[in-house]
């Protein structure tokens, strides 16, 4: 009953300070199965993604106010997805993963929405495990390899200097743990999206994989905020 409250409130169009100290509230509840039963309908799974910005295709990410808003719809939805199978399969119904495709991409360029991105990552990491249609769907339907690979690359501030070489630079800061955080969690969703990509039958997937190779290679050669973080990125 209290988290049906809690959504019931986070439909009505309140104050940023309520949603978020109301989301902050579900995503603690979110964590129990039990409690979750009940609530992980198709209409709190829309209120939730409306929050997120996941059912607004066209609108930019320009409201900085909104951020935290985002943010936190992100986790309770990381938390939900994981913690129910009814959700992850109501993900699909509602085309969740294109709709995060769609997120990342509002991010490129922006600033302050690394935990956005981040936690858009994360989600995109579950749906990938979780689901096999849904990995299935961003290989092959939402070009997920790329969208992936361009949000790494973005984490890691890569500057090419040939097609598939990008240029070392021994001297540079460490990845910022945002950075770094950003990075590992674009990492876990493409090796699940690329699990079964044995054969590569197209010169744009043979395209796709070397310019992969070439930022993984980069990776490596990356260090971390702290020397548990550069070995959680490797």
């Amino acid at each position: 009953k209290l988290c049906e409250g809690i959504l019931n409130i986070l439909e009505k169009d309140t104050k940023t300070s309520c949603q978020v100290a109301c989301l902050e509230a579900l995503r603690i509840l979110s964590r129990d199965k039990k409690v979750l039963v009940p609530v992980t309908t198709k209409r709190n799974m829309q209120i939730l993604m409306r929050l997120a910005k996941l059912d607004t295709v066209e609108d930019p990410l320009e409201r900085v106010s909104e951020f935290p808003v985002i943010v936190e719809a992100l986790k309770c939805l990381c938390n939900i997805i994981f913690n129910s199978s009814v959700a992850q399969k109501l993900s699909l119904e509602l085309n969740l993963a294109a709709m995060l495709c769609s997120l990342l991409q509002k991010c490129k360029d922006q600033q302050f929405v690394d935990d956005i991105k981040c936690f858009d990552l994360r989600l995109l990491f579950l749906l990938s495990l979780l689901h096999t249609d849904i990995r299935s769907q961003l290989r092959q339907e939402l070009q997920g390899v790329q969208v992936l690979t361009q949000a790494l690359e973005s984490s890691l501030s890569v500057r090419w200097t040939e097609e598939y070489k990008a240029a070392e630079d021994r001297d540079r800061p460490p990845l910022s743990l945002q950075e770094t955080d950003c990075a590992i969690e674009a990492l876990k969703a493409l090796f699940n999206v690329t699990l079964d990509s044995w054969n590569v039958h197209s010169e744009n997937e043979s395209h796709q994989f070397r310019y992969m190779a070439a930022i993984l290679r980069h990776c490596l050669l990356t260090t971390g905020p702290s020397e548990d973080k550069t070995e959680e990125l490797h």
